[in-house]
């Protein structure tokens, strides 16, 4: 089992994402990229935690690869609106791909060369790559929040 970790946007819907996807065996709404130990959700939207909403994919790499991770985050969002997510405004929505390992950092890297050199996006991307250096899960009201109220995405 392998972990990635992407900001989208607002949790709920990367989550719903990526549990479609076959050999993801998780995913786990969350925070990371932030100052603060054990944050909650009032203080990442608050702004002053510094973190992102983000989903921990936990994946079997002989069914998926990280590669084709990053092109359903490509697809489930939009890389080049700052620090907002449709509706959703506030720096917790950055566009992110946390990374946990050097392959990770290289693959990421490389994935966001190839988008910015194919013209996909009319504005450049702003997509923040990093170490994931803590992931802090969410309040368990965040986890499956489409599937516990039926909800299909």
């Amino acid at each position: 089992m392998a972990l990635a970790t992407f900001g989208a946007g607002c949790f709920w819907g990367i989550e719903s994402a990526f549990l479609k996807v076959n050999g993801v065996e998780d995913a786990t709404s969350g925070y990371a990229g932030g100052t603060l130990d054990n944050p909650t959700y009032e203080a990442v939207c608050s702004g002053t935690s510094g973190h992102a909403e983000v989903v921990q994919v936990a994946f079997d790499p002989d069914k998926v690869s990280y590669e084709e991770l990053l092109e359903v985050f490509w697809t489930i969002h939009d890389p080049t609106t700052l620090n907002r997510q449709g509706p959703d405004l506030g720096t917790q929505y950055r566009s992110a791909i946390y990374t946990h390992s050097p392959d990770q950092q290289t693959a990421a890297r490389q994935s966001l060369a190839h988008k910015e050199e194919s013209d996909a996006y009319r504005d450049p991307i702003v997509t923040e790559i990093a170490e994931c250096s803590e992931f802090f899960r969410a309040e368990d009201y965040h986890q499956r929040y489409f599937e516990r109220r039926g909800q299909v995405h």
